[in-house]
């Protein structure tokens, strides 16, 4: 592995232990949890299609006329991801993408779909994305993970939004989550289904061989200029934080329902 690739691993290391340790999974025992959850992880979700885009629209032509743009083997590494990204098979052979997957998972779980669709209506129809927040009444902390993801993006600086998309991917679930989404699924086998495939296409696709091919496309992009290396560090350790905030921001939620309940 490239030595900086490993620098950069050991520097994140503490946070991704944050994320992976963190208390919201121990929280969810049951669907309405799991929803709150999903309300929240949905933007992260949506922000990563974005990230990718970026990189597209930036390492490779996707302007008329048509033009070589940039360094070959990056415009493989990042069409490669954006195909399995964008146009994969759901659970029952038809294409999508991640992200249409992960919502219809939220409808068969019963999670609430409307705050994400009227942040994307919004923002569609030309709102500003404070607009869009407020019209969709999008969690502060999601809209604190978004902003941050797209100064990266607006930044123009592509081994900084690689570095973003690479390490600060959805790999970053722990094993006992799955455990749990699969005892939800043998105990609600109508409603969990979908989060569950997703969750494993994530394992099989994502956590693997796009997470290869990511790290390859960060190096190329970074190469040797330590100048790159080190705002690809800086970058990645702040994508962290903004997550660990949002799962605060899930936890935080997740107790305040159950403390209605009670």
């Amino acid at each position: 592995m490239n030595s900086q690739i490993e620098k950069i691993n050991v520097e994140a290391a503490e946070l991704k232990a944050q994320i992976v340790n963190h208390n919201v999974y121990t929280q969810i025992s049951d669907l309405p949890e799991l929803r709150i959850f999903m309300e929240h992880h949905i933007y992260a979700v949506w922000d990563f299609m974005s990230l990718l885009k970026a990189l597209q629209i930036n390492l490779t032509c996707t302007t008329l006329p048509w033009f070589p743009v940039g360094n070959a083997k990056t415009r493989q590494l990042i069409n490669e991801i954006v195909a399995g990204e964008e146009s994969d098979l759901d659970e029952k052979g038809e294409i999508k993408s991640h992200f249409e997957l992960y919502l219809d998972a939220m409808q068969q779980v019963g999670a609430n779909t409307k705050p994400i669709l009227t942040f994307i209506s919004s923002l569609q129809k030309g709102a500003t994305f404070k607009e869009a927040y407020a019209q969709a009444s999008v969690p502060l902390a999601a809209q604190q993970f978004m902003d941050s993801t797209f100064a990266v993006i607006n930044a123009n600086r592509h081994h900084a939004t690689a570095a973003a998309f690479t390490f600060g991917r959805e790999d970053l679930i722990p094993n006992m989550f799955h455990h749990m989404v699969n005892d939800l699924n043998s105990k609600h086998p109508d409603q969990v289904t979908i989060f569950k495939y997703y969750l494993d296409r994530h394992i099989e696709v994502d956590g693997d061989h796009h997470s290869h091919l990511a790290l390859e496309m960060t190096s190329e992009l970074c190469g040797t200029d330590d100048n790159k290396w080190l705002k690809a560090s800086t970058t990645v350790k702040e994508a962290l934080k903004q997550r660990i905030n949002l799962w605060n921001a899930a936890l935080e939620a997740i107790q305040h329902q159950a403390v209605a309940i009670d």
